[in-house]
């Protein structure tokens, strides 16, 4: 038998079977009475074909399939602990839902159109300002403004460096020695805060990049107030390095050891985190006027850096404005390919390989639909991303929705199923761990 159908006969004859079985889930989904299964009625493979197999499942699939018997769940483990798992995965939405609890939260597949159920560690996930998504890690913060990286599916936690080793601010202890309020002292007189009050005005985004200096490492990036700057820490970091170059910066990706950003004025910038001081180096000038709300630096699969334009305003036909209604909407997305020899932005209407697009606040993205066909190919999913509207209207319908590139036509993603705060994000499954924590 050639290898080819082998590989067809494997998994059409175990997968379908595997994946059918209700309540085989861990109980990380909440799924009651966990199967158990005769496993001399399973096929008799050697651990390395297992693991074979279940290398080309994403990872909602590959949890099911950890929960099978004792030998399929060695695999899994041996499969993670080996960091052979390197399957591409499909975007979920994570969101939550005001009835099913605080600590509740939910990532809706797009490729099974079913949602999964999550139980987060404390603090409550519906306390928290989620400010980020990157590679599998919600970047939250809390009610004192404090931030966390949190792993929704295997609900691991990590502390990111306090608040107020952040530039700018400075805590304000009381007669005991507590910290009683923050100070953003960036103007004159300085702004009060109270301690939950601070994330919404400091806090605009945030990123998970792995870091290509260290083997297994990562870098955190938060984009933040004063002026929209970026400050970054590594795992050991006891505080904020602030970056004092830039402004108004919108987005960011991590690229080839250089941190590429896009600013209000579409400005591209590229950052050399290695260098010390932190190196920057203008790549793209920015635009005569500034031409829309949102904007986004993308790496896509074929290599190009694409410059992403989001219009967001109220639609033509809207009807009259409701107090503590929204009625902005994503009105246009236009893609451009950055030419770094040329110096030019070339606008773009098809994506090549048949890619889609996913925005918001998760880490910007642009996959193959041939990788992931269940995706519809020269579109965006997008999330709402508006912070001025997000922050003060924090129970107001959400922006969302799947549109075609080629004519700006929208359609929902699903028949709402979150509440609207905190606001749903993309993220992508990951069930790698972090070896490395920061410094509190």
């Amino acid at each position: 038998m050639q290898p080819k159908q082998l590989w067809s006969l494997l998994l059409s004859r175990i997968l379908p079977k595997l994946l059918g079985l209700p309540g085989i889930l861990l109980k990380k989904f909440r799924k009651e009475g966990v199967m158990e299964l005769d496993a001399a009625a399973l096929p008799e493979l050697p651990q390395d074909v297992l693991m074979d197999i279940f290398g080309t499942l994403e990872v909602l699939d590959l949890i099911r399939a950890g929960s099978v018997c004792s030998s399929w769940h060695a695999t899994y483990k041996c499969l993670l602990d080996l960091r052979q798992y390197k399957q591409p995965q499909t975007p979920c939405l994570f969101y939550t839902c005001e009835s099913a609890g605080s600590n509740v939260g939910f990532l809706y597949s797009l490729k099974e159109n079913r949602s999964y159920k999550l139980t987060l560690p404390e603090p409550p996930i519906r306390s928290r300002l989620l400010i980020g998504s990157s590679n599998g890690w919600l970047i939250t913060a809390d009610e004192r403004s404090e931030l966390h990286l949190v792993n929704p599916i295997t609900g691991e936690q990590v502390a990111l460096p306090s608040v107020i080793t952040i530039e700018h601010v400075n805590p304000i202890f009381d007669a005991s020695g507590t910290i009683r309020m923050y100070e953003l002292s960036y103007q004159t007189p300085p702004d009060l805060f109270d301690l939950g009050d601070l994330r919404d005005e400091l806090y605009f985004k945030a990123f998970v990049f792995p870091d290509p200096s260290t083997t297994g490492s990562y870098i955190v990036v938060l984009i933040h107030e004063p002026y929209s700057r970026l400050s970054f820490a590594r795992p050991g970091d006891d505080k904020w390095t602030w970056v004092g170059q830039g402004s108004q910066y919108k987005d960011c990706t991590y690229v080839d050891g250089l941190l590429y950003t896009v600013n209000y004025s579409g400005e591209i910038d590229a950052f050399d985190f290695t260098a010390s001081p932190v190196k920057m180096t203008v790549i793209m000038k920015e635009l005569k006027y500034p031409v829309c709300e949102n904007m986004y630096i993308i790496q896509a699969p074929w290599g190009d850096l694409l410059h992403v334009w989001r219009t967001i305003d109220v639609p033509p036909n809207a009807p009259q404005w409701v107090p503590g209604e929204c009625m902005f909407e994503t009105l246009k997305i236009q893609v451009h390919k950055v030419d770094l020899e040329a110096k030019q932005r070339v606008e773009i209407n098809r994506l090549q390989c048949d890619s889609v697009l996913f925005l918001g606040h998760n880490d910007s993205l642009c996959l193959s639909a041939q990788v992931h066909p269940e995706l519809k190919s020269n579109h965006a999913y997008f999330s709402d991303d508006l912070k001025e509207v997000a922050v003060s209207l924090k129970n107001c319908m959400r922006d969302m929705g799947v549109m075609d590139l080629e004519n700006s036509v929208k359609k929902e993603i699903v028949s709402q199923i979150w509440s609207n705060w905190p606001c749903p994000t993309w993220i992508t499954p990951n069930l790698m761990k972090l070896n490395q924590a920061f410094n509190r």
